[in-house]
């Protein structure tokens, strides 16, 4: 049960003398009112008894039991400690003189559990997912002074991605440290992924998350808790807890302020608190926790009692919200002074032995940051390098990629053509996999019928449901695809494209993987979203999201709209490595004009080649996707009505779109028309418009023409779907505009 005590009491030189009962977690509770008020302190037991007392004065803070360590181990330790302390006050010093470290969170009581981390990784075995405040724990595992260095001065030589991104953030993917986003608690879901691929793949390695308190308020945090646990996945979620996200008490994010207290309800789940300041109890946690993961039970919860001895980062001043009583508190538990003196109380080492490793530390550091301050910058010219790995087939001219339908041989429906292209890659890569929602129910295979067969052919250990959590489906992808490069993932983002929203923060994760790396690190995956309308679906049924997802530099976005095509990309999209968003309007899954004969194996279609469904001389009309459909038969009806030649060009790929095709025929038109179903305010025909206008202006015979979806949600009932969506006189009364211009 919770004690509490008043802040004067803390205060109180006495309050040192009382016997300490259980190591305890302190959490401040702050008021509204100023700092300068009184504030109470929550305690709670979490762990073992320990017989000696705390002192107030500082650096003898002595529960720490060696017991079991040598001499070599410990002096190792406290070498690391003072070395990792040292580095981070190098880093500060680095900001006011203005050399770089631009963004900068401190550890300092973050320390015992941090080390502790360092050493139970496993170089070139394990996987980390450090975070932002990881410093000791990514020198502890391997991240040499220099590289610590040269990323917090944003070098080229930085070995997490040549100065890409924020300093701080520590990585060196090449020995299994792995480059974290800024998004906090975000690498939750590729831990749990990686975790998986670990047990697919039957391999004896283990994943560490490392994260704050705050962190843990995320959904997507509790969805990696929530499917590493439903699937006993050997991932360990370190949790440092101190007390504070920023500014914000730990009791205005959850009610619990032992945060893994939170988590009591997670079936295989074992959670496991210590004390992140102690390096001895912090390693003993861990050992236990990899041993655990190690037997297959499950995951584990590691949580870690810290003190954010400093300011959340160089950016922010926790004068603001904490007391000065607060913070002398916190300096008086500053575990590397006590580590320091209980070294000499118990004579492991003399004052002239910690002194003279001190030095070594120190002239290390200088040795390093001479090296380190002078190396290049990045090039700034280096921007485009890594922005998307090769694609499995690149674009050029070659005509055979375009198709030619027998149509007296079988017929495929689009829906067939995507599922014969699937079962076709899984075939040849037994390294694939494909999750989703509603994939692999035994006689439901896909609401759409799409990976029907699937599951009866490669079995549920490649085939299987994921939870319905779109960022958990898409984050965990990232993740798997980590374990090795030969793995091709496949999914269901969604249901229906309007669910994908969700997951779109792993989308943006994913987009800047392969260039935030410097190409260390590629997710490969293919997304599949079922999207668009005339299904009378209404609202989350009937959006398109491809002009949304093409705005997003660092992924692929294709449309197929025939079953050739649907093949091509498919092939094409899972055989390349990065992340393609493949968009498969509903509407053709059974629609017969979309139908085609089966094309070739060694059919194939590159991104960003569009092919000219019509030749034409008057106009050429620009579609995709539901609308293509509907400007083969406007080009049609209007040849017969009134003798107009349109040319009509299938995009089939939205990001990159294949200018060069699109361009000769304007060449050829001098007019042009663009129809597609999304939106018409910020659909893909504003910047297909603005290109042409500005690259072609002094050709053209009349102002572009466009022509969309109305600019207002999808309504449900049949009237305002037709009311809304795109139709096939919209697109034949702008052709017959722009022709008579």
């Amino acid at each position: 049960m919770a004690k509490t005590a008043t802040k004067s009491k803390m205060k109180s030189k006495t309050s040192s003398a009382k016997k300490v009962q259980a190591k305890t977690i302190v959490a401040k509770k702050t008021q509204s009112s100023p700092a300068s008020k009184k504030k109470a302190i929550v305690k709670k037991t979490i762990s073992k008894p320990v017989s000696k007392k705390p002192s107030a004065k500082k650096g003898q803070f002595s529960a720490f039991d060696m017991k079991g360590f040598d001499k070599k181990t410990i002096m190792s330790w406290y070498k690391l400690q003072h070395l990792g302390r040292r580095l981070d006050e190098k880093a500060a010093l680095y900001l006011k003189m203005a050399k770089g470290w631009s963004y900068h969170a401190p550890c300092a009581g973050h320390d015992g559990i941090q080390i502790a981390l360092g050493q139970i990784f496993r170089q070139n075995k394990d996987f980390l997912f450090p975070y932002y405040r990881d410093l000791m724990t990514s020198l502890s595992g391997g991240i040499t002074i220099e590289e610590i260095i040269l990323n917090g001065l944003s070098k080229d030589g930085d070995v997490a991605g040549g100065g890409r991104h924020m300093s701080n953030h520590f990585a060196k993917p090449s020995i299994g440290i792995q480059n974290v986003s800024s998004c906090t608690g975000n690498h939750s879901l590729h831990a749990a992924g990686l975790a998986r691929a670990v047990k697919k793949f039957k391999g004896d390695e283990v994943v560490y998350y490392s994260g704050g308190d705050s962190a843990c308020s995320e959904g997507y945090f509790y969805e990696a808790v929530n499917g590493a646990s439903r699937e006993k996945l050997p991932v360990v979620f370190v949790i440092q807890n101190n007390k504070f996200g920023i500014s914000v008490p730990l009791h205005e994010q959850t009610a619990n302020l032992v945060v893994s207290d939170n988590f009591t309800g997670f079936k295989h789940l074992k959670i496991i608190n210590c004390d992140g300041r102690d390096v001895f109890d912090s390693y003993r946690a861990l050992k236990e926790a990899r041993d655990y993961a190690l037997s297959g039970a499950g995951p584990v919860f590691v949580h870690a009692d810290c003190d954010r001895i400093g300011s959340h980062s160089n950016s922010d001043n926790h004068e603001l919200y904490r007391s000065p009583e607060e913070i002398q508190e916190m300096k008086d538990r500053d575990p590397l002074p006590a580590f320091r003196n209980m070294i000499l109380a118990k004579k492991i080492a003399t004052e002239k032995e910690l002194l003279a490793i001190e030095e070594e530390n120190k002239q290390a550091i200088f040795a390093a940051a001479d090296i380190a301050e002078i190396a290049p910058d990045p090039a700034g010219s280096s921007y485009l390098d890594y922005l998307m790995p090769e694609d499995a087939v690149g674009y050029d001219d070659r005509s055979e990629y375009n198709f030619v339908n027998n149509p007296d041989e079988q017929q495929y429906t689009f829906r067939e053509g995507i599922n014969i292209a699937m079962k076709q890659e899984f075939q040849k890569n037994p390294h694939t996999y494909l999750w989703g929602q509603d994939v692999a129910s035994v006689n439901k295979q896909g609401i759409f019928n799409v990976p029907k067969g699937m599951l009866d052919e490669f079995g549920n250990d490649r085939i299987f449901n994921a939870p319905i959590a779109e960022d958990y489906i898409v984050g965990t992808a990232n993740g798997f695809t980590r374990y090795r490069d030969d793995i091709r993932v496949v999914v269901e983002g969604a249901e229906f494209a309007d669910y994908f929203w969700p997951a779109m923060e792993q989308l943006i994760e994913c987009s800047h993987d392969y260039w935030r790396t410097r190409g260390q690190f590629s997710p490969n995956i293919t997304i599949r979203l079922a999207s668009g309308g005339y299904i009378q679906g209404g609202l989350y049924h009937s959006q398109n999201l491809d002009a949304l997802l093409a705005a997003i530099p660092g992924i692929r976005v294709v449309c197929p709209a025939f079953a050739d095509d649907a093949i091509g990309l498919m092939r094409n999209s899972i055989r390349s490595r990065g992340v393609t968003m493949f968009l498969e309007p509903k509407f053709l899954y059974n629609y017969r004009p979309s139908s085609t004969s089966l094309p070739g194996d060694d059919f194939i279609v590159p991104f960003g080649k569009a092919r000219i469904r019509r030749q034409g001389t008057d106009v050429t009309l620009i579609s995709y996707g539901n609308a293509i459909h509907m400007a083969m038969k406007a080009a049609d009806e209007l040849f017969a009505e009134q003798g107009i030649s349109c040319e009509v060009i299938d995009l089939r790929s939205l990001k990159p779109w294949d200018r060069n095709t699109v361009f000769q025929s304007v060449r050829k038109t001098n007019r042009v028309v663009i129809a597609h179903e999304h939106y018409l305010s910020g659909g893909i025909g504003g910047e297909i418009s603005a290109s042409i206008t500005s690259e072609l202006f002094s050709i053209l015979d009349a102002p572009v023409g466009r022509v969309g979806s109305k600019d207002v949600p999808v309504g449900f009932a049949k009237s305002l779907e037709a009311a809304i969506l795109l139709n096939l006189a919209d697109i034949k009364n702008e052709i017959v505009k722009t022709v008579n211009y």
